[in-house]
């Protein structure tokens, strides 16, 4: 007679896996659409100012995340109880955005990524002061060696350095900042707060200076690229709540490093950028690094008694 026993561990192990891999696959295609924006901002900017193009990617997507997340839908979602830090969390945001924007008018899309991708040792670096969480001489040998693959990417000093590489480093530094006052935000205002503030900064500060950056589009196709940084963004940044919701951050962050497969195909076919073996060598650490990075997190919150 077959065993018709019902295991209730093995039910929730089951489901668990489930949430997780779902967690895996929002957190993959919310990189795909962030990858979109930024191709789609390149595109853009090859005709435009891109201080317009932040103006679109923020009113697109200030008015999309206001369709659905009001406070008629959502009651309360405007109310924070940190609003200076939201403030702070905003600009911040909006001044990696447009630093990024700038950057990547002159820089290949898998170079500005490579960039970007020092985000995380970045963020191990700034939250000993801002968070009480120091980094031990594992994890700054990480960082190091981290910096040595953005250098091998950059090459200064051997007439290769472009200085929008800077401007993309300011980038990372700004987006490092904003992840860890996401972080500080957590424990007072609900996600869907946090995204509606978002986007208020770069409406705010541009939309008075409109008169001095507006680029009409050349095409039927720009404006729609137009409209579409706003859709790219907003779907981006809501897929990985969606992911966070669904898989701890030490399970999702090894796969922020897929971005590199749609960076490379997005750079080849949309602009013929093809990196050279520097590039994919520097790209290799940098990448090495972060999931070191990520390994020695996860083994600072095991606990000692515990079997692997």
């Amino acid at each position: 007679m077959a065993d018709t026993t019902t295991y209730p561990s093995l039910d929730s192990g089951r489901a668990q896996r489930k949430r997780r891999l779902a967690g895996i696959a929002l957190m993959c295609l919310g990189l795909v659409s962030l990858c979109c924006l930024d191709a789609t901002a390149k595109w853009i900017n090859r005709t435009g100012d891109p201080l317009f193009t932040v103006w679109a990617r923020y009113i697109g997507s200030v008015l999309l995340t206001l369709a659905f997340v009001n406070p008629a839908t959502t009651p309360g979602v405007l109310k924070t109880k940190r609003p200076g830090v939201q403030a702070l969390r905003s600009l911040i945001l909006f001044v990696s955005t447009s630093l990024g924007f700038f950057a990547l008018q002159h820089l290949p899309l898998v170079e500005n990524t490579a960039i970007v991708f020092a985000t995380p040792l970045i963020v191990a670096l700034l939250a000993g002061p801002l968070l009480g969480e120091w980094a031990g001489p594992h994890r700054l040998a990480a960082i190091g060696v981290g910096f040595i693959g953005i250098l091998v990417v950059t090459r200064p000093g051997l007439g290769t350095l472009h200085p929008a590489a800077f401007l993309a480093l300011g980038s990372a530094v700004c987006y490092a900042l904003y992840a860890i006052l996401t972080r500080m935000l957590a424990a007072h205002d609900s996600s869907a707060t946090t995204l509606v503030y978002s986007g208020f900064a770069g409406v705010i500060l541009m939309t008075p200076l409109l008169p001095w950056i507006w680029s009409t589009p050349v095409s039927g196709t720009a404006w729609v690229l137009l409209f579409a940084t706003g859709v790219f963004g907003t779907l981006g940044h809501w897929l990985l709540i969606l992911a966070h919701r669904r898989a701890p951050a030490p399970i999702l962050s090894p796969f922020m490093y897929s971005q590199i497969i749609w960076t490379l195909s997005f750079g080849y076919i949309f602009f013929g950028d093809w990196p050279d073996q520097w590039t994919f060598l520097g790209v290799g650490i940098i990448i090495a690094s972060g999931l070191y990075l990520l390994y020695r997190e996860r083994v600072r919150h095991v606990d000692p008694g515990t079997s692997p």
